[in-house]
């Protein structure tokens, strides 16, 4: 009796154990289940939106979609810098273990030719890191059916749809268009601190030099964006939307390119600089370099070679001399040294001054150009037959501090501040220059050469024409400016970079016009008559002739015995109509020898062909004689 009832108590226990565990492990289950239920109602309705973002985005790539650039056309409409499509083969070298190996295959498939592995190797050394470098641009059709059926061959390469920068008439006005090449990582850096800096994702090129440099945020235009749902392989399926670009802005510029054309034409192989303004305005007319280069040797990435060809020539032909080089300017500057004279009242037109061919200071005898004593010369002679002597006396006069506060305001010395960056300040030398820049005191001996436009002078030729400029426009500065005009894409409106004039120069007119009226007579009578026999229409101008090695004090120049790139500079400054200006302009030949001699005949088929229509058939070269005659009546 006493077994039955300790075994009914013992069943009793166990069930008692029992119904404990099926209550906790039910509770468990239950609190499992709140858990899996709370954590369900968590994800669907609190986390809904982050997961599906994040799932869409494993669906979903976000494309960049590059903006047309902006076109670049001349005053005349003429388009100079356009852009075409085209299809390019690019490698991904993270996604390509052996990428000679690689291309070794494609040249199987399409044409690689050895410049292209140069341009490869290059833009890899430079774009370190980058997804996708071009192999081959410009496919042909058949070149691209052909690399589509062997696809599957090559991973991590791909075939993409690009624009592409062209400039249809080569080397004509290279320096002031200047080129796109790559974004580099210093690009990418300067970029991050625009206001736009969104705009450029997805940009692979960018302005470098020139006006496409300079109005680069203008020419990009607003980048666009396409959703393409992608499969887990990164293969683009289907487009779902998509926000188009606006293509940047066009540019009008000042410039005649077919002016431009003829003056590169008339240089022929010879180097130097020629700038034309229209004085009214600050319109650059046209803005030469010579030798200048193919600016479309830059848009794909230039190969080693031809980097080379150009960096080792001994020509610089990517020097921007018109922009960049400094020179003395020579005789050119004695019309302004005239002005000057008579503004500060140290000189009166009528006053005559003996030039016995040579001018003391000091104990040392400074030199005339001309072969002959030029006896006695008033204001009106000394311009047109460019007497040293007159000048080397009205430099001494005036002093170092007062050519420099008279000629700041025309330019010289200065920043002029046309619309391309890369512009040399040059050096108009007073005695805070020079002792700012040498520590030693200002001697008046320095003063002498001042006269005539040698000694510290050292001006570019951009600043040489702005300040014909002025003259010719009575003193009305207006900033110079290669761009006209930027016409927004969407509206078709038209906004003047340069509206109005910088300032004025408080000039006598009669002054003006005195000196403007002796350079009417160089051409006439004076150093540019052989250049300018037999115009129709008034020209001033000046020449000048611009040293550019010493010779002893009593050795002879001459140009015959020097080797040539030590010879003179030639120098011409001219404005036509005279009566009223619609064109001034500069023109340098490195040395070229007497200005009349190089630089006038120049100077007349621009004038020629621009105020005339009269087109030449061949360089402006010197005539026969020339040099001499020049050389008897100064330069």
């Amino acid at each position: 009796m006493q077994s039955s009832v300790k075994a009914l108590r013992n069943t009793e226990r166990e069930l008692f154990f029992f119904r404990t565990r099926v209550i906790v492990a039910s509770a468990f289950v239950a609190l499992c289940f709140l858990l899996l239920a709370g954590r369900f109602v968590w994800l669907q309705f609190f986390k809904h939106e982050d997961f599906y973002a994040r799932a869409e985005s494993n669906r979903i790539a976000v494309v960049p979609v590059t903006a047309n650039r902006g076109l670049i056309k001349d005053r005349e409409g003429r388009v100079i810098a356009r852009n075409y499509s085209a299809y390019t083969l690019e490698i991904n070298p993270r996604q390509v273990e052996n990428v000679t190996a690689v291309i070794d295959e494609l040249a199987q498939v399409i044409e690689v030719q050895p410049r292209d592995r140069r341009r490869f190797r290059k833009l890899q050394e430079e774009l370190k890191g980058a997804d996708s470098i071009p192999i081959r641009t410009r496919l042909s059709d058949e070149e691209v059916a052909r690399f589509s059926a062997q696809r599957f061959r090559f991973p991590g390469v791909e075939l993409r749809a690009r624009l592409f920068r062209h400039y249809p008439l080569g080397e004509v006005g290279s320096h002031m268009i200047g080129y796109i090449g790559r974004v580099s990582q210093a690009d990418k850096e300067k970029i991050a601190t625009w206001e736009d800096a969104a705009d450029y994702v997805g940009t692979d090129y960018i302005g470098k030099v020139g006006i496409e440099q300079s109005y680069e945020r203008e020419l990009h235009g607003t980048t666009g964006f396409e959703e393409v749902e992608i499969t887990a392989g990164g293969r683009a399926v289907r487009t779902l939307s998509r926000t188009p670009s606006t293509p940047g802005n066009n540019l009008i510029l000042s410039v005649d390119i077919k002016l431009q054309e003829i003056i590169e034409k008339a240089f022929g192989d010879r180097r130097g600089a020629l700038i034309a303004i229209e004085p009214s305005t600050g319109d650059v007319l046209a803005f030469v370099s010579k030798p200048t280069f193919d600016p479309n040797l830059f848009v794909e990435g230039i190969d080693p070679l031809n980097w080379e060809a150009l960096n080792t020539d001994i020509d610089k032909p990517l020097l921007n001399r018109a922009l960049r080089g400094t020179y003395p300017i020579g005789s050119t500057y004695k019309p302004f040294l005239a002005l000057a004279a008579l503004e500060l009242g140290k000189r009166r037109p009528e006053q005559v001054f003996n030039d016995p061919g040579f001018f003391m200071y000091a104990g040392h005898k400074f030199r005339d150009s001309n072969k002959v004593p030029l006896g006695a010369v008033n204001m009106h002679a000394s311009i047109v037959k460019s007497s040293d002597i007159y000048y080397y006396m009205v430099a001494n006069d005036l002093g170092v501090d007062a050519i420099h506060d008279f000629m700041k305001p025309l330019g010289f010395g200065q920043i002029v501040g046309i619309d391309v960056e890369g512009e040399s300040q040059g050096v108009l030398p007073s005695t805070a220059w020079k002792e700012k820049r040498f520590k030693q005191k200002w001697y008046g001996g320095e003063t002498i050469s001042i006269g005539i436009g040698q000694g510290y002078n050292a001006f570019t030729l951009l600043q040489l024409a702005h300040a014909t400029a002025n003259l010719a426009n009575d003193g009305l500065v207006m900033r110079p400016h290669l761009v006209r005009a930027i016409e927004d894409i969407k509206t078709g409106e038209r906004r003047l970079t340069v509206p109005k004039e910088s300032y004025r120069i408080d000039w006598k007119p009669e002054n003006v016009r005195f000196v403007r009226d002796a350079m009417v007579d160089v051409n006439i009578s004076g150093t540019g008559r052989a250049a300018f026999q037999g115009v129709p229409y008034k020209v001033g101008g000046k020449t000048g002739t611009a040293q550019v090695v010493g010779i002893k004090q009593n050795e002879k120049y001459d140009e015959k015995r020097v080797a040539e790139r030590h010879r003179d500079h030639s120098l011409f400054v001219a404005f036509a109509p005279a009566e009223k200006p619609r064109i001034a302009l500069a023109v340098l030949v490195e040395n070229g020898g007497f200005g009349a001699a190089a630089a006038a005949p120049i100077a007349r088929q621009v004038l020629d062909f621009y105020l005339l229509g009269k087109v030449p058939n061949a360089p402006a070269l010197p005539k026969e004689g020339t040099e001499s005659a020049a050389g008897a009546a100064g330069d």
